[in-house]
């Protein structure tokens, strides 16, 4: 029996020297005490972060150059008697004149005899779709081998690696008992009471540990990296697929679970699945070659009982009296019983469960999101924002209240003349609710300053000048105060473009922007928002009477509809045909298609092959 701890850790991107030495914190926390860790286990890319796309180049290190950085940590950490300690920790390396995303096992410690590297293992399979693009950056691994170590037989696997079932089966073939799975894997989905991601994480886990009998391991980072979140919720589950612990989300912890490798006999004997695959490989390993060349074998079967006639003759009347028996008993029970007939819940256009989420869950993905985001990664302590009097803002103002304390929200009112005085009494009941900090900046001296050089100016050109007042007032109110200006803006609007360019979107930091219209009400009203506010029309408040609805032409609820299966990757004619209104369908899809441009940044000529964001590749957060 060994003790295994799993170091659920938030990295500071591209700073390999910050997170070496808060790796050095955890040797010393994990030093003398009554149940110390055999092995250490820490996710992928732990000493820099993941996403760092070109930055791969800047942080990629040898195994060697790391073994001797984790080498001289923890000696320092723990002394010059410092006791062995086996490690498994992702990064990025360099080797043989390229990059890959690895993973290195090893052994630390005074002792030199012990002292070393066990192996390294690079990441197979490199997803490169939706918010993914390893290929571009990294270089596939060729090998899952297993190896052996103090603590019995191991393989290591990186994330994507897992999802495909063959490598656990190959790692379990090749004697593996304990499979290490060091993970960066950004949470999706927000429907259920964690992100849907790691339910899946728990089904491809458990899957692989019960078929082969084997103990696996799974350490997430946590924290965020450009918006990605990384929700933590790293698992050990034992050779019955058994959970054996799980660390919390969101926040980093170090957890520790006993592993007792004689569990592995039981299970295997009670579930011999293993020992069968080994039988029958030969024969499976020569139908794999056939059909990764492409060779189409005949199906097996026999076309006659037998080619004796008299054979075929008594078959026939065996037959014929099975079916006349059987015809009797049929006869005899019609009218007496029937199947129930279940019948699956047709298509409903109407239906708001694309746009289902879990609000408890939502809300503190985040607060989590804005402490990384403001705190950690950009190191401001305060917020301010522009709090209109409508649901975005005063959501928005409810989540940093939650995020930072009250006493560290500065909340800014800026009406015009023309503005609603129901905005006003609005944004105030927020202000009382939650006991923030607060301003009053009437800009309308300011917009009419500039608009008295464009006296013919419509009502949309008046309305983007004041958008854009507001900004300015609100970055300058945040250079002031040392703070950080956050946006409001959601997901419709972004997509229907339905905000001032270089205004409403300039915000550097947007908790709401990927929450539908209908979304935003739901979490509104779950944290707290006075209904008031939740339930009033939408409005940008720029034109008087005007509310967004009529803008659009269709409801927000309705759009969120269309929306969520557009992005899903439906087309116009197939919703149609499934039931929605082709002319609301054609607003929402003309609306998408004509606002693309508002949602990058300006395009520049490329005229080398550094040009910046295209060649020259570094994240926002870097």
């Amino acid at each position: 029996m060994y003790t295994l701890a799993l170091a659920q850790f938030r990295p500071r991107k591209g700073h390999y020297a910050v997170n070496l030495a808060r790796l050095g914190e955890i040797f010393a926390q994990l030093g003398p005490t009554e149940r110390q860790p055999d092995v250490l286990m820490l996710p992928e890319t732990a000493l820099t972060g993941y996403f760092l796309e070109g930055g791969v180049r800047e942080q990629a290190v040898t195994a060697g150059q790391l073994f001797h950085d984790l080498q001289q940590t923890y000696v320092a950490a723990r002394g010059a008697d410092a006791p062995a300690l086996d490690i498994v920790i992702g990064f990025y390396e360099r080797w043989r004149e390229r990059f890959y995303n690895s993973a290195l096992y090893a052994t630390l410690g005074s002792d030199q005899s012990l002292a070393g590297i066990r192996h390294v293992h690079r990441k197979m399979f490199l997803p490169t779709y939706g918010v993914f693009d390893e290929a571009r950056f990294v270089e596939a691994g060729r090998q899952i081998a297993a190896f052996d170590t103090r603590f019995g037989r191991v393989a290591i696997l990186i994330c994507e690696d897992a999802w495909h079932s063959l490598c656990g089966t190959v790692a379990a073939l090749d004697g593996a008992q304990m499979l290490y799975v060091v993970s960066a894997s950004p949470a999706r989905g927000a429907n259920e009471d964690r992100p849907s991601n790691l339910a899946r994480w728990d089904d491809r886990i458990r899957e692989i540990a019960g078929e082969h009998g084997v103990y696996l391991a799974v350490c997430q980072i946590v924290g965020f990296e450009g918006g990605k979140g990384f929700a933590g919720g790293s698992v050990v589950v034992g050779p019955r697929s058994d959970e054996r612990a799980r660390a919390p989300l969101w926040s980093e912890a170090v957890m520790l679970v006993d592993i007792d490798l004689s569990d592995l006999t039981l299970a295997r004997a009670d579930l011999p699945l293993l020992a069968d695959l080994e039988e029958r490989l030969p024969f499976m390993l020569r139908d794999v070659h056939a059909a990764s060349e492409g060779q189409h074998r005949p199906s097996t079967w026999d076309t006659a009982l037998s080619s004796d006639s008299q054979g075929l003759s008594d078959a026939s009347s065996y037959q014929r009296t099975v079916d006349s028996e059987g015809e009797k008993r049929a006869k005899a029970t019609v009218g007496k019983q029937s199947f129930p007939i279940i019948a699956a819940p047709r298509f409903d256009p109407e239906s708001d469960e694309p746009l289902r989420i879990n609000p408890e869950l939502t809300i503190n993905w985040l607060v989590e999101f804005l402490r990384d985001e403001v705190g950690f990664r950009r190191g401001f302590k305060q917020v301010v924002i522009g709090l209109s009097g409508g649901v975005d803002s005063a959501l928005t103002t409810y989540l940093c209240a939650k995020a930072f304390g009250a006493e560290n929200v500065l909340a800014v009112r800026m009406p015009y003349r023309t503005s609603s005085s129901d905005s006003l009494d609005h944004a105030q009941l927020v202000i009382d609710d939650l006991g923030i900090q607060h301003r009053t900046i009437e800009i309308t001296n300011a917009v009419e300053g500039y608009l008295s050089f464009e006296p013919d100016a419509d009502g949309r050109r008046r309305g983007n000048v004041m958008a854009r007042t507001r900004m300015i007032v609100l970055f300058d109110q945040s250079q002031k105060l040392g703070c950080i200006p956050i946006g409001t803006g959601n997901k419709t609007e972004r997509l229907f473009g339905y905000y001032t360019w270089h205004a409403d979107d300039a915000p550097p930091v947007n908790p709401l922007g990927d929450l539908f219209k209908t979304q935003v009400w739901e979490l509104a009203s779950a944290i707290g928002v006075p209904d008031v506010i939740v339930h009033k029309p939408a409005s940008a408040d720029l034109v008087v009477g005007q509310t967004d609805e009529d803008d659009f032409g269709i409801s927000y609820r309705k759009a969120d509809r269309v929306l969520a299966y557009l992005l899903s990757g439906y087309r116009p004619e197939q919703l149609v045909a499934r039931g929605f209104n082709a002319d609301e369908v054609a607003i929402v899809q003309r609306r998408v298609n004509s606002t693309h441009w508002k949602r990058h940044l300006p395009s520049t000529a490329m005229l080398s092959s550094t040009a910046i964001g295209e060649y020259y590749l570094r994240p926002v957060d870097y």
